[in-house]
């Protein structure tokens, strides 16, 4: 099947933030509507599935918007948001992007996540979160760097298990190696560099999967889909396949007993470097 593709214009490119990324950050940016990993690993535990504002009614992985004027809008949105945001939430903090990755395959094209990240350089926000399952992020590093010299700049890369296979559901849309990979270019560039297991699936061996994290990244975030998905008990990943295709390869994984185990194997690894759910993502780690 196909992916639906077409190019918009928008009138507003930030959106204040509510429900679960409230104490992460005041506003969410997405350059694109839609996301073309949605039939990979990501995409079957993608949350945004869930969201019906989103997807409106097609099927997630099935079609893709890019929005031709983000970085435009930001730059005409800027001063009015910064000064909001201020005022309300203490900091004008942006996460790109919540509800599609910035650095799909036609980012090599469109060149939307970089041209706003360009534009933020001169117009930067007080803190940057950049949230990707792509190593393509990579790319974008010089203009990463020069921003985190004007403004707390994070860059979250999601590695959701150590396997690249999983029985009953498809690969990833970047290898685990070449996703830690791009972390160690990242923290070598000066980036601050957080692996996000989110969410989390079954780790055959936890032990080395954080040994590793802790030589290319600052941090973990580990967030299962109980507390994760936006539901108060993750009813709505419960809803899927994904929970019963977790059970055949590790039983329990899918209860959230198995992320507290795994969060007291990442902290014996990194000491105070372990978030978890949103604290996680708002860069609060645990002792």
């Amino acid at each position: 099947m196909g992916v639906r593709f077409r190019e918009v214009q928008v009138q507003r490119i930030l959106t204040r933030a509510g429900g679960y990324l409230k104490d992460v950050c005041s506003h969410s940016l997405q350059p694109y509507r839609g996301c073309t990993f949605g039939n990979a690993l990501c995409g079957v535990a993608c949350y945004v599935q869930h969201n019906g504002l989103v997807t409106r009614g097609a099927a997630w992985g099935s079609f893709l918007e890019a929005r031709m004027n983000a970085p435009r809008a930001y730059e005409a949105e800027h001063a009015r948001e910064r000064r909001w945001a201020r005022r309300a939430r203490g900091a004008f903090g942006v996460f790109l992007s919540s509800s599609t990755d910035p650095f799909v395959p036609q980012e090599r094209v469109h060149g939307l996540t970089r041209g706003l990240l360009e534009v933020m350089i001169d117009a930067p926000p007080d803190v940057l979160i950049v949230q990707s399952h792509s190593p393509d992020v990579v790319r974008v590093r010089a203009q990463l760097a020069r921003l985190a010299a004007r403004c707390d700049v994070r860059v979250h890369l999601s590695i959701e298990s150590d396997a690249d296979s999983l029985p009953g559901l498809p690969p990833p849309a970047a290898t685990v190696e070449r996703r830690l990979e791009a972390a160690a270019q990242l923290r070598a560039a000066g980036l601050r560099t957080v692996i996000t297991v989110s969410p989390l699936l079954p780790i055959r061996d936890p032990e080395a999967f954080f040994r590793r994290i802790s030589r290319v990244a600052d941090a973990v975030v580990i967030d299962h889909f109980i507390e994760g998905d936006g539901s108060a008990d993750g009813s709505r990943t419960a809803r899927t396949a994904l929970p019963a295709a977790m059970e055949r390869v590790l039983p329990g994984s899918s209860a959230l007993a198995y992320r507290d185990q795994v969060v007291a194997i990442a902290r014996e690894i990194l000491p105070g470097r372990v978030g978890v759910s949103r604290d996680g993502f708002a860069g609060r780690y645990l002792d």
